[in-house]
């Protein structure tokens, strides 16, 4: 009979597993039968099998799972993360309304989120930047302005805010995403190719996500591909509303324990609105997002 021994999904490629044993040593896991798929950040019990597999016969109750979604599918980030790491550039341009989702995803999993904006070195775009960035520095988001390209530097600023923290990386395609990875984890391409070698698998073991430990051996750094969308559509109206922490204190007060915020009287967000509060295009994105779900049903 094979033994049922615990690890940490480290790679995740679509029902593919990398799991990490306590030891050290890695095997190709399969989850068992139709069993719910598991995510990179899971603790999972496995049945070992042979010299380097497994199968993946348990998942560990989760503490959060970060996932998008929309009415054609589902898309899984990671599981039992901390701090969810938002990386943005001065150029390209960045998604404001993309970084609203992601926020908003973040903090309906209580997960905390930074934001990191790369390629400051790029002058003549900063101002503007940081101009898309006003009504999120007004909540209390930490902002992170780096050059991912002077790793020291940008090792100093970060390693601070992810000591100790399970940290999952996430940005648009072009923001500087791998540079950054490889400036916080310098042997990121080194552990690439150890599961390789340990798997046996060669070049084939591209992953989707894929969790690094930090060099200073506190800490953990999940990198997930560039996105250009992020569906909320498995959030209820009350998990979105928590996504907007800024309506809180003036949602206490409105007339109707029911309020959507959108058109009611009484409407205590609605006011705050009105006298500048609340940012315009918060409140716009939050329209956005519940009619979307609606729509979605």
């Amino acid at each position: 009979m094979s033994s049922i021994t615990c690890g940490l999904v480290i790679a995740a490629h679509g029902r593919h597993y990398t799991v990490e044993f306590s030891d050290g040593s890695l095997r190709h896991c399969f989850p068992r039968g139709k069993k719910g798929q598991a995510a990179v950040g899971d603790r999972v019990q496995v049945s070992l099998q042979g010299e380097a597999e497994g199968a993946i016969e348990r998942i560990e109750p989760r503490r959060n799972l970060l996932y998008r979604s929309d009415e054609m599918r589902t898309k899984v980030f990671a599981a039992n993360v901390d701090q969810l790491l938002i990386v943005l550039a001065v150029a390209p341009p960045f998604s404001v309304d993309l970084l609203g989702r992601a926020l908003v995803g973040a903090w309906s999993a209580d997960i905390r989120p930074l934001i990191i904006l790369n390629k400051i070195d790029l002058v003549d775009g900063l101002a503007q930047a940081r101009a898309q960035l006003s009504d999120i520095d007004r909540l209390g988001v930490p902002i992170i302005e780096l050059c991912a390209h002077h790793k020291e530097a940008a090792r100093d600023k970060l390693l601070p805010y992810l000591h100790g923290q399970a940290n999952l990386l996430l940005g648009q395609s072009g923001m500087g995403k791998s540079t950054l990875l490889n400036a916080l984890v310098p042997d990121a391409l080194a552990a690439t190719r150890e599961i390789s070698t340990a798997l046996g698998t060669g070049k084939h073991t591209t992953t989707s996500t894929r969790l690094y430990h930090l060099p200073d051996g506190n800490g953990d750094l999940i990198d997930s591909p560039g996105f250009q969308a992020f569906g909320l559509s498995h959030l209820s109206d009350s998990d979105i509303e928590r996504g907007f922490p800024e309506f809180a204190e003036h949602a206490a007060h409105c007339r109707f324990y029911n309020c959507t915020h959108l058109h009611e009287p009484g409407c205590q967000v609605l006011q705050a609105l009105d006298h500048a509060q609340i940012g315009q295009e918060r409140h716009a994105l939050y329209a956005r997002i519940l009619q979307e779900r609606g729509r979605n049903k």
